[in-house]
């Protein structure tokens, strides 16, 4: 704000100046002492200049008694998980209310690098949506996985002073962290004196504590009310998500009383296109807590200002002068649906509806553009016998927490393959990025597939192919499939392609609107499920087979890894 800009403001909370946009007859809901009054909002430019009475404006919205909340903010986002670009994204969640998000972009700094992170900046510079970033802390998310880039302490400080950068993103090397490990500790040291995001799941004791003094400050990695108190006890800030597949906002609810309500706040992670269009975003978690008993004004204040104070945004998160005129007016806080979006003074969306198109940034595509660096006919996913069990990856609906089983193998012809029987299918990761001809192999239950095969770019955090299918001749069509494509997702059956999602923006996102990649990823999903898989989605589940990071079984391009242990397992066990 220049001298301006402020002296305008002054006038207008001063009522010696008209406001810009004046609401009026709205019930302003105030997070900071859990009333609801009814006051007018004087706007000056971008800023909020009085809320009270007596008010002018150049124009007015009577609001005929709705409610005003702030606008909302998820606090922790991976936007390429959207499968969509960053002003896509923006333009599918600011008709929900969602007027900032705390995004982490080390999904595209995997395969990019430092110009990844550019790319994202860029593309969502001066959106009516503020994206925030915090820097991808862990590239690649350990030693036991291949990246397209490798990000050390001096590689992200040159990022730090840039516009809105926040700080270090979810730092998931924990015993890196714990044990002051050389890499780690030099990021933990670059940036303690900014924000550090957490991500310890099912981390406690004096394990816990090593991990928060090393910096870390909020987490959306809890999996109980128990795990969740421990973090809030010692400081943190628990954030409850509801991604796609991995659910933990009604599981934790417990944990929030009035007591403990202000040390928690909502993020998304990662929501794929459909969830986004037809649930929401934050405004789904408000109506998700609050049908599960949770005060509506509180589920608001989760919403808007915790957010804001876990992550150091002073300038928004609440409805008072002098902070950024980011609001939502809904009719109902019981079942929240965002009517009127305000962005930085104006009214960008209505009724569900952008009232403007969404320009991107000026950012350099050629840096991010299709990187599938595969042999396919060079691949075999043959596994000799070595055994008469083995271990195999257990995914377990709506959490990305697999477990770690020990199945008796189906040996033929002096190798092991899938069981149809027991749901066991052959699983391999495929490094992408670097033509090193990697290819982790395992075997995985619970995706359910009775014929064909699918396949993703997407993959996290290192985002190489991972691949599932009933023989490897169905995977090898996936993969063949995808190097044609140039990224994406994709399902087969009997050899042929039966649908896909091309992803060109670095295996990772698409260059289309959101309703196409919508559209094609119901096609593919509906492909998936005849092909015999009953999960929400089983893409999404398939790509977190690869995060080493998430308990407790996982696959990377350099094999099988007991994630508790920390280390490379062998596929056989005797």
């Amino acid at each position: 704000m220049d001298r301006t800009e402020l002296t305008q403001l002054l006038a207008v909370a001063r009522g010696d100046a008209p406001a810009d946009l004046l609401l009026d007859h709205g019930r302003v809901v105030n997070v900071f002492t859990g009333e609801v009054l009814d006051v007018q909002i004087a706007i000056a430019g971008d800023r909020i200049a009085g809320v009270g009475h007596g008010y002018v404006g150049k124009q007015k919205l009577d609001l005929h008694g709705q409610y005003i909340v702030p606008g909302l903010i998820d606090t922790h986002v991976h936007i390429e998980s959207s499968m969509c670009s960053p002003v896509e994204f923006a333009r599918v969640v600011l008709p929900h209310g969602v007027t900032s998000v705390v995004s982490d972009p080390h999904e595209i700094a995997n395969v990019a690098g430092i110009a990844g992170i550019r790319y994202m900046l860029d593309a969502s510079a001066g959106l009516p949506l503020t994206v925030f970033v915090n820097l991808p802390s862990c590239v690649p998310a350990t030693h036991m996985g291949t990246a397209g880039a490798a990000l050390e302490a001096e590689d992200l400080a040159p990022l730090r002073g840039l516009d809105r950068v926040l700080g270090l993103a979810e730092f998931m090397n924990v015993p890196g962290a714990t044990l002051g490990l050389p890499g780690a500790i030099d990021k933990l040291l670059a940036f303690q004196d900014t924000h550090i995001d957490g991500h310890a799941p099912g981390i406690t004791g004096r394990q816990l504590q090593a991990y928060i003094a090393s910096g870390p400050s909020t987490d959306h990695e809890s999996g109980t009310p128990e795990e969740a108190l421990e973090k809030v006890r010692l400081g943190m800030v628990v954030l409850l998500r509801e991604a796609t597949s991995a659910r933990n906002l009604l599981d934790l609810l417990p944990a929030i009383t009035a007591s403990s309500s202000r040390r928690f706040a909502f993020a998304t992670d990662d929501r794929h296109p459909a969830d986004l269009i037809d649930t929401g975003s934050i405004d789904n978690h408000i109506r998700r807590a609050v049908s599960a008993g949770l005060d509506p004004v509180t589920a608001v204040t989760l919403a808007t200002l915790n957010g804001a104070e876990a992550f150091g945004l002073r300038d928004r998160g609440a409805i008072s002068p002098g902070r950024r005129a980011d609001l939502v007016v809904t009719l109902s806080l019981s079942d929240f649906q965002a009517e009127i979006v305000v962005a930085g003074g104006r009214v960008v969306a209505r009724d569900g509806e952008m009232l403007e198109p969404l320009i991107q940034g000026a950012a350099d595509m050629g840096a991010v553009w299709h990187h599938v660096d595969v042999d396919a006919d060079a691949l075999s996913f043959r596994i000799p016998a070595r055994g008469t069990r083995l271990r195999a990856i257990g995914v377990r609906p709506d959490t990305l927490v697999t477990e770690a089983r020990v199945v008796p193998a189906k040996i033929a012809a002096d190798e092991a393959i899938t069981d149809l029987s027991r749901d066991l299918l052959k699983v391999a990761t495929i490094e992408r990025h670097r033509g090193t001809g990697n290819v982790g192999l395992g075997f995985v239950q619970g995706l359910g597939l009775r014929a064909g095969a699918i396949a993703g770019t997407v993959a996290h955090d290192c985002h190489n192919i991972t691949v599932a299918g009933v023989s490897d001749a169905e995977m090898l069509a996936a993969v063949r499939a995808l190097r044609d494509l140039g990224g994406g997702l994709v399902a087969v059956r009997n050899g042929e392609l039966l649908a896909a999602v091309p992803l060109p923006i670095g295996g990772l996102m698409s260059d289309q609107p959101a309703e196409v990649v919508r559209r094609q990823m119901d096609d593919l999903l509906a492909a998936v499920r005849a092909l015999g898989s009953p999960l929400h989605d089983p893409l999404m589940q398939l790509g977190f087979l690869a995060l080493e990071v998430i308990p407790h079984l996982k696959l990377t391009d350099q094999g099988l890894v007991d994630v508790d242990a920390f280390e490379i397992v062998p596929l056989w066990v005797d």
